[in-house]
């Protein structure tokens, strides 16, 4: 049996038909004017003059692949937010609901359409309004739409479906371009084969070497580097820097996009090494750079660089310390077990000026977790006005990772209304590791309760966990 993704990439191109058969139309009505009206026409200079007719502005046709007739871009997102939501909860199929509103949508509406739809992992849509869009008389074929299309796929791991869009723009005779081949070079680097992945885009980027239209830009190296630091390739990485240099240099993006790949590997020698070429490049380091080295250097507990970096971030004259970097440091010194110092650092960030987002309250609930204060984690917890499904997963992962997994049980059931796909997988794998079988059975019932179908992430994190436990009866229950 054909996927549904098979299908759609055996739909015909549009025809051009409506377009021949409408010109036709219009020169047949041409050709059966009645012969009186071309004799009036002809008697004219005989009559007397007649007063000019009242000038009136002409309309203007929306452009192809316009704007819907000027739709200000706050519309735009909301007639798209509209449509999504009708579309989403099933109510209405999505073709026909496009139809509806045929004559209001134009090229913009399905970019937002396809970036919201991207994100919600319901991709196959996107190529359903992609035909939806061939059909239209508004519809121009060009690199930006394919370019979107191709990035949105390579995101959602549909590599084969980025490389088929690949060959059908060229099929509609758009050339590609640079920001094409960026599409396509993203989209195989997120493939689970990094070595593949790497022979595949470094094959683009040599195609791209040598056609005169799509040479690499920065955008092309910046992608590169970050995949090469990535996978551990310095040698790669330090070429890929002496051809930059070549096309102008690298600029604070390129350099913290390879440090922050090292830093999370935790390859800090490596990291260090990059910053010094920034430096020496006469680069400054911006909030990123300071913000992504105390996040590297927490996480491999050097908390005194890290604290030389934080301390430096506050002399600058230029650079200001922002919410990511208190909530890195409060998460490293969370680590080491040091409550008195994450109390300094939310302190800090009082001093400054910086009121607490609801991130910085749930970086506090899982440090106090980390720290065993359990108890001033729920007490913050309940003390936040609107908590979110992110907030009570930071508590109920505070419960678990101390050893009481009960008690997060009944938090769920107490804060029901707030819990997300997350919290569910949460308490699943924490209920695994400790071998508790039977709250594991009372979560699958709960979730049945509230008609929570368990997706794919959850399913292979269950599969992980009993896994590991050896058991296998709520595994069974949750295949049912």
């Amino acid at each position: 049996m054909l996927s549904q993704a098979a299908i759609f990439l055996a739909l015909p191109p549009p025809s051009s038909s409506s377009s021949s058969s409408s010109s036709s139309s219009s020169s047949s009505l041409r050709t059966k004017l009645p012969s009186s009206a071309v004799t009036r026409i002809a008697t004219t200079t005989a009559s007397p003059p007649l007063p000019p007719p009242p000038t009136t502005k002409k309309k203007k046709r929306p452009r192809r692949g316009g704007d819907g007739g000027g739709a200000s871009p706050d519309a735009a997102q909301d007639l798209v937010r509209t449509l999504l939501r009708k579309t989403g909860e099933g109510n209405e199929p999505l073709i026909p609901t496009l139809n509806k509103h045929v004559r209001s949508l134009r090229t913009e509406h399905c970019f937002l359409m396809f970036e919201e739809l991207g994100k919600n992992d319901r991709w196959l849509q996107c190529l359903e309004i992609f035909r939806w869009m061939q059909k239209q008389r508004w519809y121009v074929a060009d690199n930006g739409i394919y370019s979107k299309l191709i990035s949105v796929m390579g995101k959602r791991g549909q590599t084969r479906t980025a490389m088929w869009l690949f060959s059908e723009m060229r099929g509609s005779g758009c050339r590609p371009d640079a920001s094409v081949y960026n599409a396509l070079i993203s989209a195989h680097l997120r493939s689970r084969d990094r070595t593949k992945a790497l022979a595949k885009a470094f094959s683009y980027l040599a195609k791209m070497k040598a056609s005169d239209r799509c040479r690499p830009n920065p955008v092309t190296y910046n992608i590169l580097l970050r995949a090469c630091a990535q996978a551990g390739e310095t040698s790669r990485v330090d070429s890929l820097f002496l051809e930059l240099d070549r096309l102008g240099g690298a600029d604070s993006c390129t350099f913290n996009g390879v440090m922050d790949a090292y830093g999370k590997l935790g390859k800090i020698e490596e990291m260090e090494r990059v910053l010094r070429r920034m430096k020496a490049g006469g680069c400054k380091p911006d909030f990123i750079t300071f913000n992504l080295l105390i996040d590297a250097y927490g996480k491999k507990g050097l908390l005194e660089k890290m604290r030389k970096v934080f301390d430096s971030l506050l002399k600058s004259k230029t650079q200001k310390p922002t919410h990511a970097t208190f909530h890195a440091m409060i998460m490293a010194y969370a680590r080491e077990g040091d409550l008195g110092e994450v109390d300094s650092v939310a302190g800090a960030m009082d001093g400054l000026g910086l009121r607490p987002s609801l991130v910085t309250v749930e970086s506090l609930i899982a440090a106090y977790g980390l720290c065993g204060a359990v108890g001033r984690a729920r007490s913050l917890f309940e003390g936040v006005a609107e908590p979110e499904g992110s907030t009570l997963n930071a508590l109920l992962g505070a419960y678990c990772g101390n050893g009481l997994e009960e008690e997060a049980g009944r938090v769920l059931v107490l804060y029901e209304g707030l819990a997300n796909a997350g919290s569910y997988r949460l308490l699943y794998r924490g209920f695994a590791r400790a071998g508790r079988k039977d709250l594991i059975l009372g979560l699958l019932r709960t979730m049945d309760r509230a008609g929570v179908v368990p997706n794919k992430a959850f399913f292979l994190d269950a599969l992980g966990a009993f896994s590991r436990s050896g058991e296998v009866l709520p595994m069974e229950r949750l295949v049912e």
